[in-house]
């Protein structure tokens, strides 16, 4: 069997609004946790109470996302910015 290689060059990655859609998937995990809350009871008796922890685990790793792509936005705006001025020089 052969490797395969590519025959063209990778395409640059899309840059979109990270920052909003990880917000928005952050605050979707938390509105499902806060939703499945009043049926705890009958989800832990049919063996389903993991559904609501792992929508609060998914919030919680959602603000983590948001801290990391936040502070990643910022850093890519200030490379931006320190590019410009040694070009403007």
């Amino acid at each position: 069997m052969a490797k395969w290689t590519p025959k063209h060059e990778a395409p640059e990655p899309l840059e979109g609004p990270v920052v909003a859609t990880i917000t928005g998937g952050t605050i979707v995990w938390f509105v499902l946790f806060l939703a499945q809350l009043p049926f705890y009871g009958s989800l832990s008796e049919h063996g389903h109470a993991w559904w609501v922890w792992t929508c609060l685990a998914g919030g919680g790793l959602g603000l983590i996302g948001v801290w990391y792509v936040r502070r990643r936005d910022a850093a890519i705006k200030r490379d931006a910015a320190r590019r410009a001025a040694v070009t403007a020089e």
